[in-house]
């Protein structure tokens, strides 16, 4: 994995998107003793960019309000981590035999100003051409 640090307000954080609530307490747990913050991003914020949800500085939240569909799939998004972090993490939460989540992604300096619809959309294109 390549590594773009962004600099964050806040410690490195994982964003989460439509998560099964069986896995919250699993991923809860991980990011605790890995010491990332977590943070479950409600629907309404899905047309804020990357930056505002990571907490980059310099990223304002974005007057739009999304009124889509949810996502159908789950997705990670992981900020301020550096890759042994994000490994440790994928680790962890394989030894918890939850199914995967099939959508992830870094925060990056060309993703930063996508909104979080623009990365699902992104993402979905890429997991589906590899099926």
């Amino acid at each position: 994995m390549i590594n773009h640090t962004i600099e964050t307000k806040t410690s490195p954080v994982i964003l989460t998107f439509q998560l099964q609530k069986e896995k919250e307490p699993a991923i809860a747990s991980i990011c605790k003793s890995l010491g990332i913050r977590l943070s479950a991003v409600p629907a309404r914020d899905y047309a804020q960019k990357l930056g505002y949800l990571a907490g980059v500085k310099g990223f304002p939240r974005e007057k739009s309000i999304y009124d889509g569909m949810p996502f159908p799939a789950e997705m990670l998004v992981f900020s301020g981590l550096n890759s042994d972090q994000v490994d440790a993490f994928l680790a962890e939460y394989k030894k918890t035999g939850l199914p995967a989540i099939g959508l992830k992604a870094i925060v990056t300096p060309h993703n930063v100003f996508w909104t979080a619809e623009a990365l699902f959309r992104e993402l979905m294109k890429e997991h589906l051409s590899f099926r």
